[in-house]
């Protein structure tokens, strides 16, 4: 059975919707200079241009509520780094157990996705928890829901997966059966240009 999203993600966005997106990202940097203090507009709308794939997965983290925004640049590879920045874990990928797995092994209430598969649909990075603590130095995220993030092997050989959210000016990160779910627990992802 094919998801949603990766049927969405396939599909080429016209002129139009491709126009309508950026517009939408521009009025976003705009409205968010702290985020990206030292970088230009003029210089990342260059880079989204020469690579138009990369526009449907932005297209994607809009359109399942993730507000993607410019939040850094690596200048060892001059690349853009965008990550979801709605305030809350976007609502379009929430109760979504941590991968295919972890979806697998329940016996019943079984979601419709996973966040690995999920991200991997929108060919966007699932946070590490290093990325996830720099993404709250921006401002304050997941005061009432929580995010996936990448977990490392060891944990997730055990069974586990992790997840963080921010509660008392303080960034919290916790722990789960990579089974679990719930509908405050969403995915949020980073995606390079």
């Amino acid at each position: 059975m094919t998801k949603k999203s990766e049927v969405s993600n396939k599909q080429k966005l016209s002129p139009e919707q491709q126009e309508e997106l950026l517009r939408t990202l521009k009025t976003r940097f705009d409205k968010y200079m702290n985020r990206h203090k030292s970088l230009e507009w003029t210089k990342i709308l260059v880079k989204l241009e020469a690579n138009i794939e990369k526009l449907r997965s932005l297209n994607e983290m809009e359109k399942t509520g993730g507000e993607p925004d410019v939040v850094g640049h690596d200048n060892e590879t001059g690349e853009y780094i965008f990550c979801d920045c709605s305030a809350e874990s976007p609502k379009g990928r929430r109760s979504v157990c941590y991968d295919r797995e972890g979806l697998e092994s329940r016996k019943e209430h079984k979601p419709e996705n996973n966040a690995i598969d999920m991200a991997a649909a929108m060919g966007i990075e699932l946070l590490t928890e290093e990325q996830y603590r720099e993404l709250q130095k921006l401002g304050n995220f997941d005061t009432k829901t929580s995010s996936w993030v990448k977990t490392p092997a060891n944990i997730r050989k055990l069974g586990g997966a992790i997840f963080c959210d921010r509660r008392y000016d303080t960034v919290f990160v916790y722990h789960n059966g990579a089974d679990s779910y719930y509908a405050a627990r969403g995915v949020r992802g980073s995606l390079r240009v």
